[in-house]
């Protein structure tokens, strides 16, 4: 049996790098296919052995999935802010920095989960219904502090509004698949891409470099909004980042190197926390808890425990895994003329938005992409796009 867990762990591990590596192929379609699988094919398979599958395919993505975002500039549903610090830090030379600093976060995250899963799990159950009830206004506060923190203050509440209605429309538009992907590629990443190609951009030599920044507030920042947004609807992990980031970064300047080791932990804690409260709440707040939910029905005690130990090991290999990647990325990411990934890298995401949302995604993608040059030519920060989110969210608990 050891041998079988192993096995699946170690499967686990090769799939999320292969979702974390290829954008556009997400864990949840992965997970939504061994559900279906688990009633035919795999029908025959210890459910345990898959469910340790999805878990470290799950932890092991959200490793991962930050090297194509900072190296070309193509983020996941929840590495789309990591693109804009990120981005510079590889024009400076310090891409594999940058996807270290997200490392850093991710691994610290996992320790932090042990520790703090059961304790804050019973506080975030008791009070549960007093967030719900509250975190329209929360977020509110978040977009106050965001405006606050712009010197053009009302280019900043333009961006907010005008990515806000954009992504209220998208998301509540009726027959559009997977909606978050042509609106934040297009916000986030072809955006960017296009006004690296206009301004021919060169990737300079990459440091091989460990980097050095504090840890203890962007993982404050972490802890604190983590196990909120997991346990909530509507709430993922960018809308976590900005919420911890807000809340700890007293100084109110831009700390890039804070906010990517914010970003990596958040990204990791909000998965671990989502089979925390599917355990404690039976809430499902990811497709991977969704999964591990379809395939044994009651998340019991024992199986929660064999969860967090599989999230511990794979954590930790995944960590090392991750920076050899990152390093062997970083190395060759010089040798290629830049303006080629990018046009590359928009035609990849232009076919996978027609492959999964349709002509109707390649229309969001479009709109937000043109919405997206028209926020950065503001002059302000481009996590002020972040109300594409933001106040679809704010909105979903309001009404």
């Amino acid at each position: 049996m050891l041998i079988q867990m192993l096995l699946a762990l170690g499967i686990g591990l090769i799939a999320g790098t292969i979702t974390g590596l290829i954008p556009g192929i997400h864990i949840n379609l992965i997970s939504a296919g061994i559900i279906s699988l688990a009633v035919s094919f795999l029908a025959k398979v210890n459910p345990i052995y898959l469910v340790i599958f999805v878990v470290a395919m799950s932890i092991t993505h959200t490793f991962m999935d930050f090297i194509p975002s900072v190296l070309l500039g193509c983020p996941d549903t929840d590495t789309e802010l990591s693109v804009l610090p990120g981005h510079e830090l590889l024009k400076q030379g310090h891409g594999y920095q940058a996807i270290m600093l997200t490392l850093y976060g991710s691994i610290a995250a996992v320790f932090i989960l042990i520790v703090i899963a059961v304790p804050f799990g019973i506080l975030i159950k008791q009070i549960y219904e007093t967030i719900t009830q509250f975190m329209p206004y929360i977020l509110s506060f978040v977009l106050i502090i965001l405006v606050s923190m712009e010197k053009k203050k009302i280019n900043s509440i333009i961006v907010i509004s005008l990515t806000g209605i954009l992504g209220y429309l998208v998301l509540n538009y009726p027959g559009l698949n997977q909606p978050f992907l042509p609106l934040l590629s297009g916000l986030f990443g072809a955006s960017n891409l296009i006004l690296s190609i206009k301004n021919k951009t060169k990737i300079p030599t990459q440091k091989i470099e460990n980097p050095k920044a504090k840890l203890f507030r962007p993982l404050l920042g972490s802890v604190i909004a983590s196990p909120i947004c997991a346990i909530l609807p509507g709430l993922g992990a960018g809308q976590a980042s900005i919420l911890g980031y807000v809340l700890t970064n007293k100084k109110r300047h831009e700390d890039k190197k804070g906010f990517l080791i914010l970003l990596g932990a958040t990204n990791t804690l909000v998965m671990g926390f989502s089979f925390v409260a599917l355990y404690l709440l039976s809430k499902t707040r990811t497709g991977s808890a969704i999964a591990v939910q379809e395939l044994i029905q009651t998340l019991d005690l024992k199986t929660t425990i064999l969860i967090m130990v599989v999230i511990f090991i794979t954590g930790i290999i995944a960590f090392f895994h991750t920076k050899n990647l990152a390093r062997f990325f970083s190395i060759k990411v010089q040798n290629i003329n830049y303006t080629k990934i990018s046009i590359a890298t928009l035609i990849i995401i232009t076919v996978i938005t027609i492959l999964i949302s349709g002509f109707l995604g390649l229309i969001v993608l479009i709109i937000s992409t043109i919405t997206g040059i028209y926020c950065i030519s503001l002059g302000v920060r481009r996590t002020n796009m972040m109300g594409s989110l933001l106040i679809p969210t704010i909105i979903y608990y309001l009404f």
